[in-house]
């Protein structure tokens, strides 16, 4: 058994680790093999609901998480202020020794081997991908292919008037791999996106910046990182702002941005949108934020996150000239749009393999997504499942209420998207359940089960299960009386003079009181701080959580309901028009998906229980 692997970006890897570490032979087809890993846009990892992706890739035994710690040079844990469901990990990445330890571990992986060449077409007899045809005219012959192209098909870069025909950074691109897509019958659509520019560290003032310092207090993405492994000597950011006479520039030249020149064909991103879009879509701000992001710490360049733009190159001068710190500034890399072609993702099962063409898998923007995290989480899922497959095994479909992954892939296969796709913890209608402090007892006994988390792993996450549920039993069990100091801290902290005893369980569940308040009462040196923290968010929120807990099995019942994918939906009467044609194209797998479909609505679905309903009883009674 073999499996193809197009394409050694985030998601690439991790399909072609996913499927290599389940005992597959793999090859990664790469343009170049000392670019595996590389991060073409912004360098780092993590943020909101993405860091839970990370999270939830090292629970299932994937590598972007131990990798980017190893690789980090600065921490950073935001919305510490906002609940436990938004709180995420943010890390800045060091761009050169992130790709370096990805080479590193593809390369010395076994059952893994990294191919040079440029996929031009896929492959196809009889409705299965069965290998991948070369440039060169090789022909690749396997058993799956799994496609993470990015966006490297058919892309153009554009500045000002002008559109290149090339892959980001000057690298190849490809006209003939979408159109074979196309030739076997996928629907493709335009997307854009962009980077900023890079500037000369030591030609910027940072003094006129606001320093924005990591986190000192040990975070991380893996369970593997080791404590003595966390950076001192973390590099801060500067955040800076846009100024009257960057808005001026922008404004006098925005026709000569090829956006707004009429050159863009491709839908860019809502959520990171240019800098010149900005303007527009939100005219009444005076000023917009930039950080100046450090790139690595074996490079002099610095990352202006929050500026990318398509302007020309002498508009781009003037722009980042008027910034803050950086009127002196020496440019190393101007800033550019990327268009490329994707596929509709409503043409793939949530296994992330394509309805019509069996055993050729998608993942990562190729399926309309945004983002190193979205990428690698898919690659992951898609490398899983192909491996799977070929093993004769059940499918892996992480659900809604177990996963952001699960969100991403359910949104992107039942509803689709016209825009490159951002994960936000707005799309998660259980993200109480799908935390940063519970990955690992979401997802890693699944992980073990398939064969990709290693044994050591699941007995460390079990261990640190055993001593939460072991800390909360002894928080039950410590009680204060009216006499204790604990009254006095109770009072400091706003409430009332206690009544009656309390136990350390019932002190702790309080809003306003954590644990470090108590330590003085209570004894928590026997368990690990992260244990400590993650026993305090159940005890916090344990009504929530079990209101949570309910509602997702709600949901379930539906879910559970199995649909047969072949289900020719023209046989049940009464049907609104829409919802026939969206069930006929989406195929959903379980009446949850179906409900879920834009166009189907609660009647449908009604009809669609009826309908079934009775011709089971019908089956039943023949």
């Amino acid at each position: 058994m073999k499996i193809i692997v197009i394409g050694a970006g985030h998601a690439g890897i991790e399909a072609a680790l996913s499927s290599a570490r389940m005992g597959i032979e793999t090859i990664l087809l790469t343009i170049d093999e000392h670019r595996i890993g590389i991060m073409n846009c912004n360098p780092s990892i993590g943020g909101p609901a993405k860091g839970i992706v990370v999270r939830e890739i090292d629970a299932l035994g994937g590598q972007m998480g131990i990798t980017a710690d190893l690789t980090a040079i600065q921490f950073k844990m935001l919305n510490t202020n906002k609940g436990p469901g938004v709180q995420c990990l943010r890390v800045q990445s060091d761009k050169v020794a992130y790709s370096k330890m990805m080479e590193d571990v593809v390369h010395h992986t076994e059952n893994l081997s990294v191919k040079e060449g440029l996929a031009i077409k896929i492959l196809i007899q009889n409705n299965q991908a069965q290998g991948v045809l070369l440039e060169s005219g090789e022909e690749l012959l396997c058993d799956a292919v799994i496609l993470t192209s990015g966006t490297y098909m058919s892309s153009k870069i554009l500045v000002g008037s002008t559109a290149t025909v090339s892959g980001p950074e000057d690298q190849p691109t490809t006209t003939l791999l979408s159109q074979s897509l196309r030739d076997a019958g996928l629907k493709t659509f335009r997307l854009k996106t962009g980077t900023p520019p890079r500037i000369k560290t030591n030609s910027i003032d940072f003094t006129k910046g606001s320093i924005q310092p990591g986190d000192t207090q040990f975070i991380h993405f893996s369970l593997d990182f080791p404590k003595e492994k966390f950076p001192k000597d973390q590099v801060p950011c500067y955040l800076i702002y846009t100024q009257p006479k960057t808005h001026e520039v922008i404004k006098l030249n925005l026709k000569r941005s090829a956006m707004y020149s009429g050159l863009v064909e491709g839908v860019g991103p809502r959520y990171c949108p240019s800098i010149e879009d900005k303007l527009v879509r939100f005219a009444d701000k005076d000023r917009h934020q930039i950080f100046l992001e450090p790139e690595s710490r074996s490079l002099d360049t610095t990352y202006i996150q929050g500026f990318s733009t398509s302007m020309p190159h002498e508009v781009q001068d003037e722009m980042i000239h008027s910034l803050p710190g950086l009127e002196n500034c020496v440019i190393d890399k101007y800033a550019y749009a990327i268009e490329y072609d994707a596929i509709e993702p409503t043409q793939l099962y949530p296994t992330l393999e394509v309805k019509t063409i069996k055993h050729l898998f998608c993942a990562g923007q190729i399926n309309g997504t945004s983002g190193y995290e979205e990428a690698a989480g898919q690659g992951l899922m898609a490398g899983i499942n192909a491996a799977l497959q070929l093993q004769g095994k059940d499918p892996f479909i992480l659900g809604r209420d177990e996963a952001y992954i699960g969100v991403m892939i359910d949104d992107l296969v039942t509803k689709g998207t016209q825009e490159p796709y951002r994960l936000l913890t707005s799309r998660a209608e259980h993200r109480l359940l799908l935390r940063h402090d519970n990955a690992e007892s979401r997802l890693s006994e699944k992980g073990y089960a398939i064969g990709l988390l290693p044994l050591h792993r699941i007995q460390k996450v079990r261990e640190r299960a055993t001593s939460t549920h072991q800390l909360i039993s002894s928080l039950k069990q410590v009680r204060y009386t009216i006499k204790d100091q604990v009254n006095d801290l109770m009072k400091e902290k706003g409430y009332t003079d206690m009544t009656e005893g309390l136990s350390a369980y019932e002190c702790l569940k309080r809003p306003h009181i954590t644990n470090h308040d108590l330590k003085p009462f209570f004894d928590f040196t026997p368990f690990e701080q992260e244990v400590v923290d993650q026993a305090e968010i159940e005890i916090k929120y344990e009504g929530y959580i079990v209101k949570a807990i309910k509602e997702a099995k709600r949901h379930e019942t539906l879910n559970s309901y199995k649909l047969d994918p072949e289900f020719d939906y023209a046989q049940v009467p009464h049907l609104s028009i829409e919802g026939r044609q969206k069930l006929t194209k989406i195929r959903p797998l379980t009446l949850g998906q179906a409900s879920r479909i834009s166009g189907v609505n609660p009647a449908d679905i009604t009809v669609l229980v009826n309908f079934l309903a009775i011709r089971k009883n019908k089956s039943d009674k023949d």
